[in-house]
């Protein structure tokens, strides 16, 4: 299907692995000139992009300060010559209890992951007002749909980008400006890295697919909501792709009683 995303530009920060990556590739093979900003790029990774034979501009930031998120947008711009496309992907949590919640924690989480997207949305949001159009997507969690321990600082945040997005895409939908979210549940990344063994079997029982995500399992939907030509008329909305972790189902039935509720319809054998 036509996307109609050749020879657009984009910013992604958080580009060069895990998500990011995910949705940097996907552009890529869309025909979509990339910029990477990310804090340690991986050269590995940026050549796999360039051998899409699109331009891959890689840029160093650490998003949780104003100034280098600042820079970054405007280095994009100078870059690629206009950013069409921006995506706000970077994020990292550092997770304590309520009761250990401290402020450098609290700051390095809600700076990282909100107010790096509300810095670089104003910068990016004057360049595409001034050029009349323009996409935006934002990586949420489903950490604001799901409760979870320890995420005190991490769900805030997260909850956060999607107030912003719902204004921003008011703000800037006279100016044919789209702004959207996607919503990821538990995917293979350097953020989850940790989370493995027993921990991660029982949360893929919380899973209707009984699995996690792969990166590349986002980049449709970001190319998805991306597209003028596919998406022209979605704007303030959030695409959940989470295998079906948001809908928690009572863990009441097992994998045989479910199997079994509508087996007699199946026509092969599970």
């Amino acid at each position: 299907m036509e996307t109609g995303l050749k020879g657009k530009t984009a910013l992604i920060t958080g580009g060069s692995s895990g998500i990011g990556l995910g949705i940097a590739r996907a552009l890529a093979i869309e025909g979509v000139d990339l910029a990477v900003a990310s804090r340690t790029p991986d050269q590995a990774a940026l050549d796999e992009l360039r051998l899409l034979n699109v331009r891959v501009v890689a840029i160093t930031a650490d998003v949780s300060q104003e100034e280098q998120v600042t820079e970054m947008v405007h280095t994009a711009i100078a870059s690629l010559g206009r950013v069409d496309l921006y995506i706000n992907n970077a994020a990292w949590a550092w997770h304590q209890p309520i009761t250990q919640l401290d402020s450098d924690s609290w700051l390095k989480t809600i700076h990282t992951n909100l107010s790096a997207c509300v810095w670089a949305c104003r910068e990016i949001a004057r360049h595409m007002i001034a050029r009349g159009q323009g996409s935006i997507l934002i990586i949420g969690s489903t950490a604001m749909l799901t409760p979870m321990y320890q995420e005190t600082a991490y769900r805030i945040s997260k909850t956060g980008l999607r107030a912003m997005m719902e204004v921003l895409a008011l703000e800037l939908a006279p100016f044919g400006v789209r702004v959207n979210m996607i919503v990821p549940g538990h995917f293979v990344t350097r953020l989850t890295a940790n989370f493995a063994g027993e921990p991660l079997e029982r949360l893929k029982q919380q899973i209707p697919l009984r699995r996690t995500g792969e990166p590349d399992e986002i980049g449709p939907a970001a190319v998805l909501l991306l597209s003028d030509k596919l998406s022209s008329y979605i704007t303030g909305t959030y695409m959940i792709v989470d295998g079906g972790l948001h809908l928690r189902p009572l863990p009441i039935f097992g994998d045989v009683e479910i199997l079994s509720m509508n087996k007699p319809f199946a026509s092969f054998e599970t």
